[in-house]
């Protein structure tokens, strides 16, 4: 089955099986899924039950769509997301996000759990996200192209949203929640990178990296969707780390930055509806 008979298969179950629009959606990475239960929730689906679809195998992923409004705002919000290294080409690990604008999401925002590079952050940082790296992983474009979503050769100059940037730094200040900005780059995974390969990194203008989110990004601006980004610094990288990675620690610095997590991307969403209702640039 092809990537769009996938993309359409999916999306005939479920629009016959939730009634619901969503103008946001928001994908949740390791450690930070729990945001999703304190929206007021309408609905929820497993991904398990949608035919074609790909399914999250990663510890702490719940692995469903939470349907809800957060702050007055209808969103969708992803409890785990779909890797690539969980074998999945990442035309598969894209088809949640094509899936929910085709609901009618028209903003994609991401979260993850990134090891820091740039000099000076600690586990527990925020890094807002201003631009990428994704040439060490496939194109989700690759392939025969979806005319119905987009251009064949889609822009890339602004990937993250520069108004909602100004949002998301405006309300990090006024809740005094430090906020590091810089560019998030994708590896392929699931090892985490070497020291020499952080090194390589960091010549390239990297920041922080991860193990998903910039072919997220890629196939939202394909998709004319308005993206912007967060990343929680759980670990320093390696050779920079001195203590050996490990996916445990990834979890222990989100929960341990949650409360602050959520008050930043609660806030977040409330001003970036109100931005969308009054074309707020």
């Amino acid at each position: 089955m092809t990537p769009q008979e996938k993309l359409n298969t999916a999306y005939e179950y479920v629009a016959k099986h939730i009634d619901f629009c969503p103008r946001l959606l928001l994908v949740l990475g390791s450690g930070l899924g729990g945001f999703a239960e304190k929206i007021e929730i309408v609905e929820t689906l497993d991904y398990a039950d949608i035919p074609c679809f790909p399914k999250s195998t990663v510890t702490g992923h719940k692995g469903r769509f939470v349907f809800g409004y957060c702050e007055g705002i209808p969103i969708a919000a992803m409890q785990g997301r779909v890797h690539m290294y969980e074998g999945y080409d990442a035309a598969d690990a894209v088809l949640p996000l094509r899936l929910m604008w085709m609901m009618g999401a028209e903003v994609l925002f991401l979260t993850n759990a990134a090891g820091g590079i740039q000099e000076g952050m600690q586990a527990g940082d925020f890094m807002l996200i201003t631009d990428q790296i994704a040439s060490f992983v496939p194109s989700p474009l690759r392939g025969e192209n979806f005319d119905r979503i987009g251009t064949r050769f889609p822009d890339m100059t602004e990937i993250y949203s520069r108004r909602f940037q100004k949002i998301i730094r405006t309300i990090a200040g006024e809740a005094g929640i430090p906020l590091k900005e810089g560019v998030y780059l994708q590896a392929a995974g699931p090892a985490y990178e070497s020291p020499a390969e952080i090194r390589m990194y960091r010549m390239l203008g990297a920041d922080a990296v991860g193990m998903s989110t910039a072919i997220e990004a890629v196939a939202a601006r394909h998709a004319g969707m308005e993206v912007c980004g967060i990343s929680c610094i759980s670990n320093l990288a390696a050779g920079i780390s001195p203590t050996p990675l490990s996916h445990e620690e990834v979890k222990a610095a989100a929960d341990a930055s949650s409360e602050k997590f959520e008050l930043l991307v609660r806030k977040s969403i409330a001003e970036i509806g109100r931005s969308l209702e009054h074309g707020i640039v």
